[in-house]
């Protein structure tokens, strides 16, 4: 079977990505986490405090190591695998990548030594500022990864120059203030909230289950639950907000997400559960829920949200458009000067270039797009649609999973309230068993915003299979065995070294351990 270069760096560049953003939310809402209880521990003067800083920050650190030495390899890809798309962006994407590096490199990394290594030699005062500086920091490179990307969801504030074959900044305040990638950044930065206060939940709940170190577990727990419940909710409110976007921007992923194959009268249902089959172009055993995709896609009640079938064949007309825009844009690159441009081809271009992109589609079955035949075009056009199983799947998974972590952090702040946390053996079973499963809502999250932009590596601008590097199979399949090889031996290294942590605890314990009673053993009111 012959290799698909594009399919191959699409794997490496899924892969370093997935591996790396096991490290990215538990850095973002751990840097939080940790700002706040110093804060307390800096308003009360209590050493319990500074133990749990001290403690969760150690687990911090670990982590942000971690994500650091995943992230630089991304970062690289980009000339390695996809020179041709850093080509053709790199005035408007290596901007904000830029910064991301000044921001992670030199903000973070140095106030994380100040975090470490500065408790006995900066005031209280001194220390505080430099670990919300790490909070900051975190969170702001976060930020303009975020912008990047979501200009490659929503390219605004750009356009293509002809003569040099690049797209060029016009307005670098609408890149920066894209609301997808406002929208984005958001979301993703609760959802690394969320991630945090879970896993501070669930090792806490293993501590009062082992009966150790018990003060500092139960505030531990109370600020965990706290925060998380903050934060859930706060993910569910932003992450409707990203679906309106996908209604304006992003129709197709919007309609791949619902399997809807064609246009409902408005307003449209939202489909519960069902078996999408992309093969036949339609959804078995589809469960609706009436009016509610409309109310969150529209956010009225008039508003239509388009199919499937029905973006393919704007996609069909986009194509032809582009077809034209490719021809002219020919005529102008042979014409050496501007000055030799035929008026026709340059009036053609105007027009037509907008959709200069949807001809690249063609490239892969035809070297011209211009001499495209009915058969290819159609062929391109269904080329638009993403895998609909798979985002319909991932998007009900990451959906059902942000309910629970409501659910599971408000049960814990009532109790948290009421003093009863060490009260239900069982329930802090399940805060330990949840431990993992932000994690897997977040990779499902970014399955269904990359996944789902596909075939496209800038939405509308430019295809992903246009945007490769032309390296051999080879070795594009040579460097995905050696970085899984070496990202497996990271990933095992970080869990070897945070169990460990874990086990051991923030101090040794002296005091008498004692174990809470069996579920039905325990005291109840």
């Amino acid at each position: 079977m012959e290799l698909d270069i594009v399919d191959l760096s699409r794997l490496q560049f899924a892969i370093t990505a997935l591996y790396h953003f096991l490290f990215v939310p538990l850095t973002l809402g751990l840097s939080v986490v940790i700002a706040i209880m110093e804060t307390v521990y800096v308003m009360t003067g209590r050493d319990i405090w500074r133990q749990m800083t001290k403690f969760w920050g150690t687990l911090f650190g670990i982590n942000f190591v971690m994500g650091v030495a995943t992230g630089i390899v991304m970062e690289f890809q980009f000339g390695m695998n996809w020179s041709y798309y850093s080509h053709y962006v790199g005035d408007i994407f290596g901007a904000p990548l830029a910064i991301e590096g000044l921001m992670a490199f030199f903000l973070e990394a140095t106030f994380v030594g100040l975090f470490f290594f500065g408790w006995d030699k900066l005031s209280r005062l001194g220390h505080l500022a430099a670990t919300w500086a790490v909070a900051i920091g975190s969170n702001f490179s976060a930020l303009w990864i975020l912008i990047a990307n979501g200009w490659m969801q929503n390219p605004v504030g750009s356009s293509f120059n002809p003569q040099t074959m690049r797209m060029e900044v016009n307005d670098f305040a609408a890149v920066l203030f894209n609301p997808v990638a406002q929208a984005k950044f958001v979301h993703t930065v609760s959802a690394g909230y969320v991630t945090a206060s879970i896993f501070v939940l669930g090792v806490s709940a293993w501590y009062l289950l082992k009966g150790r170190h018990l003060e500092l577990a139960k505030r531990s727990l109370t600020v965990a639950a706290s925060f998380g419940l903050a934060a859930s909710l706060s993910v569910v409110v932003l992450g409707d907000e990203s679906g309106y976007l996908s209604t304006e921007h992003q129709k197709m992923k919007l309609a791949a997400i619902e399997a809807m194959w064609k246009t409902e009268p408005a307003p449209a249902a939202f489909t519960a559960i069902g078996f999408p089959d992309q093969e036949a172009r339609k959804t078995h055993y589809a469960v609706h829920i009436p009016w509610v995709m409309g109310l969150i896609g529209t956010r009225s009640l008039t508003t239509e949200i388009p199919g499937i079938e029905d973006l393919v064949a704007h996609a069909e007309t986009r194509i032809r458009n582009g077809m034209a825009a490719y021809g002219a844009l020919q005529e102008i690159r042979a014409a050496g000067s501007d000055a030799a441009i035929p008026e026709a081809a340059r009036t053609t271009f105007e027009e037509n270039g907008a959709d200069l992109g949807y001809a690249l589609l063609l490239k892969p079955y035809l070297d011209d797009p211009t001499q495209a035949s009915d058969e290819q075009i159609a062929q391109a056009a269904w080329d638009t649609v993403p895998n609909v199983p798979t985002l319909f799947w991932t998007f009900r998974i990451m959906v059902g999973l942000g309910f629970f972590f409501i659910a599971l952090t408000a049960v814990f702040f009532y109790l948290s309230a009421r003093h009863q946390l060490d009260r239900y053996p069982w329930l802090l079973r399940v805060g330990v068993f949840a431990i993992p499963l932000p994690w897997i809502a977040a990779e499902c999250g970014w399955i269904v915003a990359e996944f789902g932009r596909q075939p496209w590596i800038i939405e509308g601008v430019l295809p992903t299979a246009a945007a490769v590097s032309n390296l051999g199979a080879a070795t594009v399949l040579t460097t995905i065995v050696g970085f899984s090889l070496i990202y497996s031996v990271l990933f095992v290294v970080e869990m070897a070294l945070m169990l460990a942590a874990i086990r051991k605890g923030p101090e040794a314990d002296h005091a008498p351990r004692t174990r809470l009673a069996p579920p039905s053993l325990a005291p109840a009111e």
